[in-house]
């Protein structure tokens, strides 16, 4: 496809149309602290919708847009939802075929208009676009009666997992936990301000997505959209010889996973492979150059306009930081990233469960393998996990199951009451802990390094434990190797 320019809405217009958009679903019959689901690709439309809920205090539940049909009937099964908010392409592809399993379901709202096909809906369904709704709330006679506000212990949002151990989990995070994490996220992002640009494309369903974009929208920044097929100019829905989002929005911040970073990297290895053997060497004599600066603490600007100016131009040219996050990032792919796009990568660490809130590390911390040091929402302790052989008490790290406390820890898991005992616990301050299942170890300075996972340790035949999810990071980083999955028998 050939993209043109972003067309953007001010903040005041997308406070009246989610105040419309609120106050339309109160017209279909939804009530304050029950729940409303959607299930869409990340758009403008998505906050929108979610931004009428919290206001509303109608809890929002999240589906991951690549779930498949079982999943799907059970998030909306399990939470009792009449209204669902969603897509034409993923009404017509996904929905219809299992919305017959969802008896409750009274609504269907596409953000993008009218679908073409209506007959193959049960009866009792009615389709609605997003902007009939708002223009139901538009003309609403609400008199003097204010929308019913939430309370910090609210639920704001039940968030669905992805699934990847079976059944997805609902997970309920509060209005108090939502702001709790995004204050301690915001304080590791040096001068967050209206002049800053956001790409989104990463699932909004996902806790880092949300938290990143609900971060920018608190501090007046602006949020431009995309997808992972249209990001960058070599993206697969892209013409050749067209520009991609990146390109044509110059985004200041961006948040990423591994997955994506690491291709990032091995394109551009790819490409300084293709080089002439003289601008290969000037490549990495300029890359050896400059990590040697930046862990002095020293500045390369020569080489940033010189060398590494095409590299960073992937990503716009104007990136001044890259929040990473989702899973374990590779030390080689961390310093490229620092080194060629010259800007600072932030490793985050945080779950779900704790509003993706626990860890990130510092702009000027250039050190790899580490996730930084606690956010200002939170406490982390480690735990003794002795199967593993893994004590607080070792030496010269203390190391054990890390254990995240705060007001950025989420109330449980949705209509799961022995799984939300297991992994939550309140200590005799009343402080509340999550269990995290991941092995860390702290640094002299603060800072937490994740050195296992409680569910990829496999004990071999031998006795001997072996670490899956270090074999598959290891693995992932050769050029032949696109993507892989390791197991033990």
């Amino acid at each position: 496809v050939i993209l043109g320019k972003y067309t953007w809405l001010s903040y005041e217009d997308v406070y009246i149309k989610a105040v419309n958009f609120g106050n339309g679903l109160a017209v279909l019959g939804q009530q304050p602290k029950t729940n409303i689901a959607i299930f869409c690709e990340t758009r403008a439309e998505w906050m929108i919708a979610a931004q009428a809920c919290f206001m509303c205090n109608y809890q929002l539940v999240t589906l991951y847009a690549t779930l498949g049909g079982p999943a799907i009937v059970h998030g909306l099964n399990e939470t009792e939802v009449t209204t669902i908010i969603t897509s034409k392409e993923l009404m017509q592809t996904k929905l219809k075929d299992i919305v017959s399993q969802v008896p409750l379901l009274r609504h269907i709202i596409t953000v993008d208009g009218k679908p073409t096909t209506w007959s193959e809906f049960p009866k009792g369904v009615i389709v609605h676009t997003m902007a009939s709704v708002q223009a139901m709330g538009a003309k609403a006679d609400t008199g003097n009666k204010q929308p019913s506000r939430p309370v910090p212990s609210d639920i704001a949002v039940i968030m669905y997992t992805s699934g990847s151990t079976g059944i997805p989990k609902g997970v309920m995070i509060s209005h108090c936990n939502i702001i709790a994490g995004i204050t301690g996220m915001a304080e590791r992002i040096p001068n967050l301000g209206e002049k800053d640009i956001y790409i989104g494309y990463l699932p909004l369903a996902h806790v880092l997505e949300l938290s990143a974009e609900l971060v920018c929208l608190s501090h007046g920044c602006r949020i431009g959209y995309s997808s992972p097929q249209t990001l960058a100019d070599q993206s697969s829905k892209i013409k050749k010889g067209s520009k991609g989002d990146v390109t044509t929005l110059k985004p200041t911040l961006m948040a990423a996973v591994p997955e994506i970073m690491d291709r990032i990297y091995k394109n551009v290895m790819n490409k300084v492979n293709e080089m002439t053997s003289f601008q290969r060497n000037l490549f990495i004599l300029a890359y050896n150059y400059k990590m040697e600066q930046i862990s002095k603490g020293y500045t390369t600007p020569l080489c940033d306009s010189l060398i590494f100016r095409k590299v960073r131009m992937l990503l716009g040219g104007k990136i001044r930081v890259l929040l990473c996050g989702g899973a374990p990032l590779s030390a080689a792919t961390q310093r490229f990233m620092n080194i060629c796009f010259c800007c600072p990568v932030g490793q985050g660490y945080g779950l779900t469960e704790s509003a993706g809130a626990g860890t990130i590390t510092e702009v000027w911390d250039y050190t790899t393998g580490r996730v930084g040091a606690p956010l200002v929402c939170c406490e982390i302790k480690l735990m003794n996990w002795e199967e593993g052989g893994y004590y607080n008490t070792d030496k010269p790290y203390p190391r054990g199951e890390i254990l995240i406390g705060g007001q950025n820890v989420t109330v449980g898991y949705y209509k799961n009451e022995a799984r939300t005992r297991k992994d939550f616990t309140v200590d005799e301050n009343g402080q509340r802990w999550l269990h995290t299942g991941d092995i860390g170890e702290f640094h002299h300075d603060g800072c937490l390094k994740i050195i296992d996972r409680k569910k990829d340790l496999v004990k071999l035949q031998a006795g001997e434990y072996v670490s899956l999810g270090k074999v598959e990071a290891a693995l992932k980083n050769l050029p032949l190797v696109d993507n892989i999955c390791a197991y033990a028998s």
